[in-house]
């Protein structure tokens, strides 16, 4: 592959996240936690072609244009971005680069260039989060210097999958076709350098969520977890969120299984689907609880997302620094209240 640029090939414009704007220095601000991952979304004038019943880039989302979950997005020229990445890298707590892709004809092309953009200026490794790229695709991300790829399922079933990917999710997003897209990366990309997302609170039962996090982990992805987060003008805006109780159980079985530390066969669950032993002893498990690690953003190596799911505020369903002392007395309630052991 030729990996000579042209102005002509560079994308007019790239979002950047407002804390990675920060951490960058192209905007002027103070955040609680700044991200140790910049994280950059491509840019289109319309919507997103795929119409993802949570997401304000949806095709029938009228959310601001310039928002994903609860993070803004303000856009820049990419050299100007790319080369502050190269400027800062080496004296600040950046560690990775996420480019995240909105679904629009032009978007291979677009995530293409900016990967060799951002390769040219920084030895940083890439992540990027996209639609089932395919075959020849996989390989050319893989050739210009992609580190890790996300593919994201988003929900635990086939079922919950068709009905949250919008009416047409049969034509644009397919379950099989996603899961196909997992094993090919897997075969181009390596174990340990492929992830998907599950978004926690859509509708899946505790049993549904834990085996599939076990099937993607028995694959060779890893599983990285949101919270829903309901978001003004997308149909599923009033939509309620998970109870922090039920996203810190499914947290600890995700750690368990991605750490070798447990795995859903020994887990046992009640008559309505809900998590209700580990399959480890309870020693174990307070000591996992106490160590506060459970409960760090799950994602890539040095994904922190700050505030992605929650206000600056609170609660967090994702901690985006190591927990403090009382967080984790909080979290062993959550935990513990219902008797899960």
């Amino acid at each position: 592959m030729d990996d000579r640029i042209t102005t002509e090939m560079v994308p007019q414009f790239v979002r950047v996240s407002l804390g990675s704007a920060v951490a960058l220095g192209l905007l002027k601000g103070t955040a609680d936690v700044l991200p140790t991952t910049i994280y950059l979304l491509t840019y289109h004038e319309g919507r997103c072609n795929a119409n993802c019943q949570f997401c304000s880039q949806a095709r029938s989302s009228t959310s601001r244009s310039d928002s994903l979950s609860r993070v803004t997005w303000p856009i820049f020229p990419p050299t100007q971005v790319i080369s502050r990445i190269g400027a800062i890298a080496e004296n600040a707590p950046i560690r990775r680069v996420c480019i995240q892709a909105v679904n629009y004809p032009q978007v291979f092309t677009d995530v293409v260039n900016l990967i060799r953009l951002t390769r040219a200026e920084s030895a940083l490794p890439i992540s990027l989060s996209c639609q089932p790229f395919r075959g020849e695709q996989l390989q050319s991300l893989a050739d210009v210097g992609l580190d890790r790829i996300g593919i994201p399922l988003d929900a635990a079933t086939e079922q919950l999958f068709i009905k949250i990917k919008g009416p047409e999710a049969r034509g644009k997003y397919l379950w099989v076709e996603h899961l196909a897209a997992l094993e090919e990366a897997i075969a181009i990309f390596g174990t340990g350098h492929v992830s998907t997302h599950f978004i926690v609170g859509l509708g899946e039962t505790d049993i549904q969520l834990v085996a599939m996090i076990q099937k993607m982990v028995d694959m060779g992805v890893y599983p990285a977890l949101f919270a829903f987060t309901p978001i003004h003008g997308t149909p599923l805006g009033n939509h309620p969120r998970p109870s922090l109780a039920r996203y810190r159980r499914i947290q600890l079985a995700q750690y368990l299984i991605t750490k070798g530390k447990g795995e859903y066969s020994l887990m046992k669950f009640n008559r309505k689907g809900d998590l209700v032993d580990y399959g480890i002893s309870s020693k174990d498990v307070r000591q996992i609880v106490d160590s506060g690690q459970p409960f760090l953003t799950s994602g890539c190596p040095n994904c922190n997302r700050p505030f992605y799911n929650e206000n600056a505020s609170g609660p967090f369903y994702n901690y985006p620094r190591p927990l403090e002392k009382d967080e984790i007395e909080l979290t062993k309630k959550d935990i513990f209240a219902h008797g899960v052991e």
